[in-house]
């Protein structure tokens, strides 16, 4: 079976929890006998294989407005080209082609991320878009995939009838032992002190919530922390600038997007990880810091409270107040719960060769049916 998957920017290390999820599924796939083609965005994305998935670069606008929706169109028609089988769309923006890809004649899976329309940098046309994305998946893909009970809840409103399957997003296992003396050059590049700096990883966007971290920074150097952050954003906005001018002014580390060695060392010697967000799916940066064993402070928003975590891990969302009091009481939280036993409890739900098995049950129900 030839599957054909677009709607993300491509991989590997291409940074985006979509992004992360396809990276970690993929080759997984490949595994289970099917023949994954990834269509990613060409100024993203130069290699034409990665452990054993093909890729095929597309051009697309350098928009955020017009990037993701004209390369999904175009990649709808090259993925009957090539001759798929089943196109699996990631997002919900990409959902818009699902009635196109349908009337080509090929089997369609859409994985919903999350409802992009509640982020704040849209405006209205582009929200009835994301929505209008939402409705068509719900009623003309063979399949939905919803990474979050949170998300199944939002579709089965538009939809009651909808076929779909809950499957989570996945914690990744440290590939490999980044060495002290990486580590100790790292932390000297940013200027950093083991457990001294908490971390928070996005991309600089408003529904990420890093501008409450920005105003509290002072607080926490009080309190002998300082405040790292590892992002930026994909296009350039007014919102973007200003938080890092203001982090900049306040002395907060801004470190870029990181990968490999570099974002391994700034996890391993991290006091503890703080996700402020006012939007989710299912993070998967806060899942990555459940695999280094990190103290976690996370919003009380419905995404990040489906993990589970113990309830002193949550603040109240956009209360500033709130998140200093969680992070300074990280002491109290290690001496009262064990957090490596509670994450290597909650891994067995999210165990990426778990999901790559339910997603490649989907594919093969796929192919069976007429």
């Amino acid at each position: 079976m030839k599957v054909v998957v677009f709607g993300l920017r491509g991989f590997p290390d291409v940074p985006g929890g979509v992004e992360s999820h396809c990276q970690e599924l993929y080759p997984r796939l490949i595994n289970h006998g099917f023949e994954i083609t990834v269509i990613t965005r060409s100024k993203y994305i130069k290699n034409s294989e990665y452990q054993g998935v093909k890729m095929r670069h597309l051009w697309t606008f350098s928009s955020s407005k017009l990037e993701t929706i004209f390369h999904s169109f175009i990649s709808s028609f090259y993925a009957k080209f090539i001759g798929a089988d089943v196109v699996h769309i990631h997002g919900i923006g990409s959902g818009l082609v699902v009635p196109i890809c349908k009337l080509l004649g090929m089997k369609v899976v859409v994985t919903n991320h999350g409802p992009d329309y509640d982020r704040g940098k849209w405006g209205r046309i582009a929200k009835w878009l994301l929505r209008t994305g939402e409705k068509y998946a719900t009623k003309y893909a063979d399949c939905n995939i919803y990474i979050s009970r949170v998300i199944v809840d939002i579709n089965k409103k538009i939809n009651p009838s909808v076929s779909f399957s809950l499957i989570p997003n996945g914690i990744s296992k440290v590939e490999y032992e980044t060495s002290i003396d990486k580590q100790l050059s790292t932390l000297r590049k940013y200027d950093l002190e083991n457990k001294k700096y908490i971390v928070s990883v996005a991309r600089f966007v408003p529904e990420k919530g890093l501008h409450h971290l920005v105003n509290i920074s002072n607080t926490l150097k009080e309190n002998g922390l300082e405040l790292v952050l590892i992002g930026d954003s994909d296009h350039t906005s007014t919102y973007s600038e200003r938080l890092k001018e203001n982090a900049k002014k306040a002395g907060v580390t801004l470190t870029g997007y990181l990968k490999g060695e570099e974002l391994q060392s700034v996890f391993k010697n991290a006091a503890q990880f703080v996700l402020p967000s006012y939007h989710e799916g299912l993070p998967i940066s806060l899942l990555e810091a459940m695999s280094y064993n990190l103290p976690i402070v996370a919003s009380d928003i419905p995404a990040n409270k489906e993990i589970a975590l113990p309830e002193i891990c949550y603040f109240k969302s956009g209360d500033e107040g709130s998140l200093v009091d969680s992070i300074l009481k990280v002491d109290v939280l290690e001496e009262q719960i064990d957090l490596k036993t509670i994450y290597s409890d909650l891994s067995s739900k999210y165990n990426w060769d778990e999901i790559a098995d339910n997603v490649g049950l989907i594919y093969s129900g796929l192919e069976k049916r007429v």
